[in-house]
């Protein structure tokens, strides 16, 4: 057991009969009332965000981690593959783990956290953003490069993501993890 001045980023904390880790935590002393941790937890087994308030003091359950470093290496019937770069050893991942699987890439690195009782894989944390390469895009209409419109474009992996008008088929482009969007064209 642990108390809520314990609380940080990162850690991973069992709260009704889930597995959460910190997102984000605030601690607040209001002028009138008891102190209190406010906290923003995303849970391990199905990715739902939720915001919880503790009181200041109170007991929490922390559970031991272990962040690790493995290679994502490719998708089958198991799931998502990837092979761990001290050991080699391999393991299987539910691709509902990853908000946006499609993102992944051959030989990518991600860390994947990992409960330390049960060597049991928790969460993966893919790079904040990936270079990928398009493959195939609507053409672009005369006139409209000079707006902000978009058009959809598909990846060398699969993954669907709405573009620019200037962005052709053979450009490398940046998308964000966290929320699967086009950040910029790399040259």
């Amino acid at each position: 057991m642990a108390s809520t001045s314990e609380i940080k980023k990162g850690v991973v904390i069992k709260y009704n009969s889930d597995l959460f880790v910190v997102v984000d935590f605030l601690h607040v002393k209001p002028g009138k009332g008891a102190a209190f941790v406010r906290t923003k937890m995303k849970s391990v087994t199905n990715g739902k965000v939720l915001e919880n308030n503790f009181p200041s003091g109170a007991n929490i359950e922390t559970v031991d981690v272990q962040y690790r470093q493995y290679q994502y290496l490719y998708t089958d019937a198991n799931g998502l593959n990837f092979m761990d770069q001290e050991t080699y050893e391999q393991i299987s991942i539910p691709e509902y783990m990853i908000a946006f699987p499609l993102l992944l890439k051959e030989g990518m690195d991600c860390t994947i956290l990992m409960e330390s009782a049960t060597d049991r894989p928790l969460n993966v944390q893919m790079p904040d953003k990936v270079i990928l390469e398009i493959v195939e895009a609507d053409p672009s209409v005369m006139g409209n490069t000079a707006t902000n419109a978009f058009k959809r474009a598909k990846t060398e992996t699969g993954y669907n993501v709405g573009v620019p008008m200037f962005v052709n088929v053979g450009d490398r482009i940046k998308i964000e993890t966290l929320n699967g969007e086009y950040v910029e064209r790399v040259k």
